[in-house]
């Protein structure tokens, strides 16, 4: 989550100081999600029946190889190549396989009533590992301007550090702890499918594939002001560098990140449908404020109040997704609710990139995307309010 918010702060930067333009640039992040949606719905479907720990490695080698393929051309194709057949999150969110594996062995380890809670740490740990990227990939930058460095080696040095830190990211991964496998051999005899057969033929799938479509349309919404887009709408309107939106980025994910402890509190209390929704309702009403404000500093605290409650839903969707499947079944149900997630944002980003490319139309990825979301948590209270985990009985 480091890499992923030291890149998303100059990624659009780096693209177009290589000599892309807005529209090459929405193509190569909608094509990037494309590609990390293969890659995860590959690597997901198959992790509890080849291994988890193994399925990571090779998630942090593509990461890796795509950093640096990136860094060393400025010829487009080599990019979209290096887009589409690695991992890249343009948004500074997490994309690919890793967080479907990751939460599925969590969930082997905790009790359900424990397991909303460890979420809510797990988000804490990556919104503050992403803001702590984001002022290092800002800070980066500056070192290399104030020594009177090039404006476009300054962008690579982040995207090279990309990579790095996905080659350091596999070494991590090769000692996991084999406790992050599925824990009984039974559990291990029950994977022997690949794709959407892993979630087997009962309710499961049912679940899981309307859990994906309402996923998509949030996703889809929130592709239009990824925090790459952010940060280059920050600098079309008021003209301020990466070096600043570096920590102003970084508040908004330690705002985040703290957010989650909240929201599990507040889901044992109400359920966590109703966490996400209610949560998730206000914070895309300010998104379509932040446009309207005239200022820098009215447009950053109505962007800081939106990041402090927008990812309470996160923990909880995905509590949520783990407590209504077979325990043999959670990372495939956790991989294609994120490859659903990351096809609606690969979508929008061909679209906002037309935006940006027009000074008149830089405001509206903004009021798609909040429009968009109100319609996505409707939806979503409409069709699950009243389907609920086992711990929630009480309720």
């Amino acid at each position: 989550m480091f890499a992923y918010g030291s890149l998303s702060v100059v990624l659009v930067f780096y693209l177009i100081a290589v000599g892309l333009t807005e529209a090459q640039i929405g193509l190569l992040l909608t094509l990037t999600l494309l590609g990390d949606t293969l890659v995860s719905l590959l690597i997901t479907t198959r992790a509890d029946r080849l291994g988890r720990r193994r399925m990571l490695i090779v998630g942090a080698l593509l990461m890796a190889g795509a950093g640096l393929l990136m860094a060393s051309t400025n010829r487009f194709w080599l990019l979209v190549l290096a887009a589409t057949a690695g991992v890249i999150s343009p948004s500074g969110q997490e994309v690919g396989p890793f967080l479907p594996i990751e939460q599925a062995a969590l969930t082997g380890l905790v009790s359900d009533a424990q397991r909303t809670a460890v979420y809510a740490r797990y988000a804490l740990t990556g919104a503050v590992a992403t803001a702590a990227g984001a002022l290092a990939g800002g800070l980066l930058t500056r070192v290399f301007e104030d020594g009177a460095g090039p404006t476009l080696a300054s962008y690579r040095s982040v995207v090279i550090l990309y990579g790095v830190l996905g080659t350091a990211l596999a070494v991590l991964f090769s000692r996991l702890s084999p406790l992050a496998e599925p824990a009984a051999a039974s559990d291990r005899d029950e994977v022997t499918d690949s794709g959407f057969a892993a979630l087997g033929r009962t309710g499961s799938r049912r679940v899981v594939l309307n859990l994906s479509a309402l996923f998509a349309l949030d996703a889809f919404g929130g592709g239009f002001v990824a925090q790459s887009f952010a940060a280059y709408w920050f600098h079309l309107r008021f003209g301020i560098e990466p070096a600043v939106l570096g920590p102003i980025f970084f508040a908004a994910n330690v705002l985040a990140g703290f957010s989650a402890l909240l929201a599990s509190r507040i889901a044992a209390r109400v359920g966590l449908v109703r966490t996400m929704v209610w949560t998730h309702l206000p914070s895309n009403v300010l998104l379509i404020l932040v446009p309207l404000m005239p200022t820098l500093p009215l447009a950053v605290t109505v962007l800081l109040l939106r990041f402090s409650i927008s990812q309470m839903d996160v923990p909880t969707r995905q509590s949520y997704v783990m407590s209504v499947v077979a325990p043999a079944q959670r990372s495939a149900a956790g991989g294609v609710t994120g490859v659903a997630r990351t096809v609606g944002a690969a979508i929008s980003p061909v679209f906002a990139g037309l935006c940006f490319a027009r000074p008149a139309l830089i405001n509206l990825p903004f009021f798609i995307a909040g429009t968009l979301k109100i319609v996505y948590d409707l939806m979503l209270y409409r069709r699950f309010v009243s389907v609920r985990p086992a711990e929630e009985a009480h309720l």
